[in-house]
């Protein structure tokens, strides 16, 4: 009897020593399975989709680059994709870090330093979808991530429905660091997430498949080819006006070519305009308006596009 009564004992010991192992096991499961909430981002796109996703109050470092939205520019910087400060990094306690694919420094660098990463390509405009929903699921906010990516998705076949019927303009489209039409200049290429946006808004690249993605085009070049339309874009195509009459002006030596003498020479600076994120519809709408000035006037110009509200 007392054989049982002591085994009996033990047996009912040992199933509470197992109940609380148990729950431990679990909250160990959970700690190692829960969302993140320290991420670091490594590049602008990648900043503005998190802010777009509504989870900016999870990110505790960007990138020198990041400018948009205002919260990000006050959060820690860990430098640039070739100069990460990898003390940063650590004293930041990040639980995941968002990398770009061709950032292949920065993905070393969280290898070594055992940091969970997630790898992204923004190239083109069905790598940003993929990217943002990529995003939306690590950060376990996969429903946030569907929303955002069908608002894209509607809005570009909204401007592909509205523009179909169009015949497209021959465009040039330069990179504005180098802007002085006697030199040398930096062309974007068909294999671009800013073509693909031009195509949408009906424009047509004038350089052609086998090119690079951002070749160096010369101005006899650009004369052969005489395009309708050229846009700059970048930084330093945020012109005044007295600084765009100074750039036609320059431009105005090629006379020959039908941008100069139809007066389509355009200059887009806006912030978001190299961006490959959420802002895009933005860019979409900037290239429609250059290109089809006036067509949509109730469509598309009384405001711009926006992603983030």
């Amino acid at each position: 009897m007392h054989l049982f009564l002591h085994v009996n004992k033990l047996f009912r010991k040992s199933i509470v020593i197992n109940f609380f192992a148990l729950c431990f096991l679990l909250l160990i499961f959970q700690g190692a399975h829960a969302a993140p909430q320290r991420v670091i981002s490594t590049s602008p796109a990648i900043t503005e989709i998190l802010f777009a996703l509504s989870v900016g109050n999870k990110v505790v470092g960007v990138t020198d680059f990041c400018s948009y939205p205002k919260e990000a520019c006050i959060l820690p910087s860990i430098g640039g994709p070739l100069n990460p400060s990898t003390e940063t990094w650590i004293s930041l306690k990040p639980d995941l870090i968002i990398i770009q694919e061709d950032s292949k420094i920065i993905q070393k660098n969280a290898n070594i330093f055992k940091i969970p990463s997630l790898m992204v390509s923004v190239s083109n405009l069905k790598d940003i979808l993929i990217s943002i929903q990529a995003i939306a699921d690590a950060l376990e906010i996969p429903e946030i991530g569907r929303q955002l990516t069908d608002k894209i998705k509607i809005k570009i076949n909204d401007y592909r429905i509205q523009l179909k019927q169009l015949k497209p303009r021959q465009v040039l489209m330069l990179l504005s660091d180098t802007n002085d039409p006697s030199r040398d200049l930096y062309a974007v290429g068909r294999e671009t997430f800013l073509n693909e946006l031009l195509t949408i808004a009906g424009g047509e690249n004038v350089l052609p498949d086998t090119m690079a993605k951002y070749p160096k085009i010369s101005k006899e070049y650009i004369i052969a080819k005489s395009p309708e339309i050229i846009i700059e874009v970048g930084p330093k195509s945020r012109l005044s006006n007295q600084e765009i009459k100074v750039r036609k002006k320059t431009w105005g030596k090629y006379s020959t070519l039908r941008a100069v003498k139809d007066d389509r020479l355009y200059f887009i600076g806006a912030d978001y305009i190299l961006i490959p994120g959420p802002r895009l519809l933005n860019i979409l709408d900037d290239f429609t308006r250059t290109i089809h000035p006036g067509l949509f006037a109730e469509k598309f110009t009384n405001k711009k596009e926006k992603v983030f509200q």
